[in-house]
């Protein structure tokens, strides 16, 4: 899938290139011919055709990545691996630390939901659409934490942080991490 968007962006930059720098200026110079040359319309089907390739190919990903998403909120749930912001854990001991784990991960929403998003800036209310990303993004870098942990054997992950930041536009970062521990039995 990303062979066929990475084509599709190439088509899309090459046809824009072409519009806009050739083609635009081709026009200008000859304003008395009403036919659009062959290579013109090659380079606008690339630009628009590319559009519509990267277009499809997300919205597949998007479905697929949506399925993978409920199956790790299942995962999670399913996890024998206790997580917690303490540093200790009342009733066992820490035996052994194992290090640093880790999950993140880079969440944004389709331009849809971000013009939603923007009118209920002006309307007021919760921003449903970014509340519903920063949960996904956030249960997809804590799954990712936890499968690291498991990789450790870990019985616990202590000390657990989680950050945010703000990439570009509406995309933003998650990152949670902790510290892996083997507790006593």
């Amino acid at each position: 899938m990303k062979i066929i968007r990475s084509i599709g962006s190439l088509a899309f930059v090459l046809g824009l290139f072409t519009v806009v720098f050739i083609g635009i200026p081709w026009s200008a110079l000859v304003s008395e011919d009403p036919v659009v040359p062959l290579w013109l319309q090659t380079a606008l089907f690339c630009l628009l055709g590319g559009i519509l390739v990267v277009l499809i190919t997300l919205a597949l990903e998007q479905t697929k990545s949506k399925k993978s998403v409920e199956l790790s909120t299942s995962a999670e749930l399913e996890s024998k691996i206790l997580l917690l912001s303490s540093t200790e854990i009342p009733g066992k001991e820490i035996t052994e630390i194992l290090g640093l784990v880790q999950g993140q991960t880079v969440f944004a929403i389709w331009l849809g939901k971000d013009l939603s998003a923007i009118a209920r800036l002006i309307l007021g209310g919760e921003l449903t659409e970014y509340t519903e990303m920063m949960g996904k993004a956030r249960l997809e870098a804590t799954n990712r934490m936890l499968a690291q942990a498991a990789q450790m054997e870990a019985d616990a992950v202590i000390n657990v942080r989680y950050m945010t930041t703000s990439v570009v536009g509406t995309a933003a970062e998650i990152m949670v991490y902790g510290t892996a521990v083997k507790l006593s039995e």
